[in-house]
């Protein structure tokens, strides 16, 4: 018998997943492109559906980054639409620790999950992008090893915040002294039908790492091969056991694509013709640049790669984050390149795909199954290439399969995102 997996939708915008070019793209902004997706996933009797956020429309070289989202709603107020017309889905937020405070955001959570009957997420991010913080009214940003200790405070402080209600439906004042927040008060909304809000954390540095076991619920992640996600999944599994957490406490569920077609060498094909519309000759130049952090639009993308050493402190990037170390990436790109004589283009095709499965119905499900029986994770989040409909295909030829063996449910067997993903309801802290 397969282990239980679990499956969740991410919305996609803010990166160069979706093919924008496809006639069958929709509005990025347009509730029904929300609607839609959020209802193809709870017919599919997904976990959740993920929103992402974007505090700042990015840059490169001066100019917004052709290849993003302009616009981005706010996340919490989509979701709270889209509790709406959902029964089941659960509901995730993407909403930074550095520029908010605990107690609106610990206030406006617990309302979408009274709103969703316990079904909200809060995937918790940092920023240390003073790029970004020019938009907000202190105009500048934490130093990066501050970042995770301000996220900590803020889950710690937002728990107790929802905490200050009895089960039973009294509240009590807080009080919280620390190096980040000081709050107290009365919160305003009861305990959730689920107690908190699940917490959902992304980062891969051992900070990161760290965090994700001692304040989380759920990690999404992202790891190229099994042996990969193997190494990350006992890793972080086993940094619980410091903070009195069993294994199944802690979800870790990669971000993925996935492309299906009739036979194994459709679904290549139909994989190698959505890379070729996501990395154009502009996005592979764009790409490279935010490694080399230099203006490379003289370089030929279907040449080989720049020759040239990398900018360490470059402004050229404004609003995403460059790569920690630019030349160990220039390092290994350019050993992918000499091995498979790759040009320029064709070397970001094969180095900055998002781990993909690929295949007929059978083969994505089988693949599926054996990344979480070999316990390299414990479900997907699934990012779509075509908004709003790039999941039909999941859901209606790759589901009924996984059901079929009895890896995934037919049914959804409770009402909380908790219960979904099999995660213990928060013991009250009176």
């Amino acid at each position: 018998m397969p282990r239980p997996l679990h499956l969740a939708a991410h919305f996609p915008g803010v990166n160069n997943t979706t093919v924008w070019a496809d006639p069958r793209s929709r509005s990025q902004i347009d509730f029904s492109s929300f609607d839609e997706l959020a209802r193809t996933a709870e017919r599919g009797k997904f976990d959740f559906f993920f929103l992402a956020e974007g505090l700042r429309l990015r840059e490169q070289g001066g100019r917004i980054h052709d290849l993003d989202v302009v616009g981005r709603p706010e996340s919490l107020t989509v979701l709270n639409a889209l509790a709406a017309v959902t029964e089941r889905l659960g509901l995730a937020a993407t909403v930074n620790a550095t520029f908010n405070e605990p107690y609106e955001l610990a206030r406006r959570l617990a309302t979408l999950d009274h709103l969703s009957a316990g079904r909200a997420a809060w995937n918790v991010v940092t920023s240390s992008d003073a790029f970004t913080g020019e938009n907000f009214r202190r105009g500048g940003y934490l130093d990066r090893a501050d970042r995770y200790e301000r996220a900590a405070e803020f889950v710690s402080t937002a728990r107790q915040l929802w905490d200050s209600w009895t089960p039973d439906g009294i509240p009590r004042p807080f009080s919280h002294e620390g190096p980040q927040f000081t709050v107290s008060g009365e919160f305003t909304v009861p305990r959730s039908p689920q107690g908190h809000p699940v917490v959902i954390q992304a980062g891969d540095s051992p900070e990161g790492r760290e965090f994700a076991a001692s304040a989380a619920d759920v990690v999404f992640t992202r790891h190229g091969t099994l042996e990969a996600g193997q190494d990350f999944y006992a890793d972080v599994k086993g940094r619980l056991a410091a903070y009195g957490r069993e294994p199944d406490s802690l979800k870790i569920m990669p971000g993925v694509t996935v492309v299906v077609g009739d036979t194994d060498a459709e679904a290549r094909e139909r994989a190698h013709e959505i890379r070729s519309q996501q990395v154009s000759p502009q996005t592979a130049i764009l790409t490279a640049e935010q490694v080399w952090g230099t203006d490379l639009s003289a370089y030929d993308p279907d040449g080989p790669l720049p020759g040239i050493d990398p900018v360490l402190d470059s402004g050229l990037v404004q609003g995403r984050v460059r790569h920690a170390d630019p030349v160990a990436v220039i390092a290994r790109w350019r050993a992918v390149s000499a091995a498979k004589g790759l040009s320029l283009r064709q070397t970001v095709i094969e180095t900055t795909t998002r781990q993909s499965f690929i295949g007929s119905p059978r083969t994505v499900a089988a693949d599926l199954t054996s990344f979480v029986d070999g316990r390299a994770a414990d479900g997907f989040i699934l990012v779509p290439h075509l908004t709003p409909g790039g999941l039909d295909d999941v859901v209606d030829r790759v589901v009924p399969l996984l059901q079929e063996s009895g890896a995934f449910r037919s049914e959804y067997t409770g009402s909380t995102l908790r219960s979904h993903l099999g995660l213990p309801e928060p013991v009250w802290k009176g």
